[in-house]
């Protein structure tokens, strides 16, 4: 009975097992896809949203403020006088020695006189007896009493005399050898008792006041340099000083191509030697600059130089690389252009921002110096 009831109630297909499980299989299919749709419904549509870095800025505006340039140099005298005999004879004194100060016209050595001072006496004698001779003769020809050659003649030998008196005094000068100008002896080349020939040199004389700096500047800076601007100097182991640029060369060097420059200073007291090592700063051109720390340098992608700045879009704050130049740098800063008259800069959390992001930005206040207390006696 069992058999025939399959063979009449049950179709002949589900009689077959793969048809059975393929049915199964699809039934199971819409299911889930039923399903699936039902939670999508049941889920709220909300995108997820990434929070704005937080960061701070400071508003900065430019100054004028002038480029610098820094160069290395050495203190040399502003004159060198070497002092030679300008007449042959036995140094018999010495005045001085090596490193003393002398001032203008001060004897250094004395070469011996000989015989100069009996030849003035014998030219002065002859030159007193031309001149009554001329004025004779001078006498004579108003007169009518004297020739014109005669009265030549006369004129002739008074003159002679005089060139004589003259060529003695000057070798009894020069047998004092004297400083030209104020200064210290740099050199004393004899001793007492040596024989000096006409040109032997005798001694060296140097003006340390001013004392110059002697700098080479190169080819780009030298067309931005006026002689009498002020310059600033740092001798090795002492503090700044001031002095003046005083000479410009107007040919440069052929093996360096730089242009030899002179800064003098002041030396009163002669405290500062010539040959020492000196650092001199430079003005240049004149620029509008902002002066920022080195913290707030930055680099981009391409490893560039700027600051990250902000920028209003939209009324949102944008982050804005601005690359920069280096006008100069000090001790508590550096000074930029590049940044325009006035610039917002992100002072803390620069690391965490790129060029184009959105940002919430929060203006840094600046902490006031406290004054200082005041101390009573009671």
């Amino acid at each position: 009975m069992t058999s025939e009831f399959s063979r009449t109630f049950i179709p002949h297909q589900f009689k077959q097992p793969w048809l059975v499980s393929l049915v199964l299989v699809v039934l199971l299919s819409i299911w889930l896809g039923l399903g699936a749709g039902h939670a999508e419904e049941a889920l709220p549509n909300k995108s997820i949203e990434i929070p704005l870095a937080k960061v701070s800025f400071q508003t900065f505006m430019s100054s004028p403020t002038y480029k610098t340039i820094e160069l290395y140099g050495r203190t040399a005298p502003d004159r060198h006088a070497r002092l030679g005999a300008e007449i042959a004879g036995k140094i018999v004194k010495l005045n001085v020695r090596k490193g003393d100060k002398v001032k203008a016209g001060q004897a250094i050595a004395q070469i011996d006189k000989g015989d100069l001072e009996i030849q003035l006496e014998r030219a002065s004698a002859l030159y007193r007896l031309k001149q009554k001779e001329f004025k004779a003769a001078q006498s004579l020809k108003k007169r009518g009493l004297q020739g014109e050659i005669a009265y030549t003649t006369a004129e002739a030998s008074l003159t002679e005399a005089k060139a004589m008196k003259s060529n003695a005094e000057l070798a009894l000068k020069n047998t004092k050898i004297t400083s030209p100008f104020s200064g210290v002896v740099q050199e004393l080349l004899v001793e007492l008792g040596d024989f000096v020939g006409v040109g032997d040199p005798v001694a060296g004389v140097i003006d340390l006041d001013p004392l110059v700096i002697e700098a080479d500047v190169s080819e780009r800076h030298i067309q931005h340099l006026q002689v009498d601007q002020s310059a600033s100097v740092r001798l090795l182991g002492r503090n700044e000083v001031e002095g003046s640029l005083r000479y410009i060369s107007r040919i440069s060097s052929t093996s360096t191509n730089t242009f030899p420059i002179e800064i003098e200073i002041a030396n009163a007291q002669g405290f500062l030697p010539a040959g020492v090592s000196a650092e001199v700063t430079l003005s240049l051109e004149s620029q509008d600059a902002i002066k920022i720390t080195p913290a707030m340098l930055a680099l981009d992608e391409a490893g560039n130089l700027g600051v990250k700045t902000l920028v209003l879009k939209e009324d949102k704050p944008i982050v804005k690389f601005v690359e920069i130049q280096l006008v100069k740098a000090e001790q508590d800063g550096v000074w930029l252009t590049g940044l325009g008259q006035q610039v917002d800069i992100i002072t803390v959390g620069q690391g965490f921002v790129r060029d184009g992001d959105s940002v919430v930005a929060v203006e840094q206040q600046l902490t006031p110096e406290p004054e200082p207390s005041t101390m009573t006696d009671n």
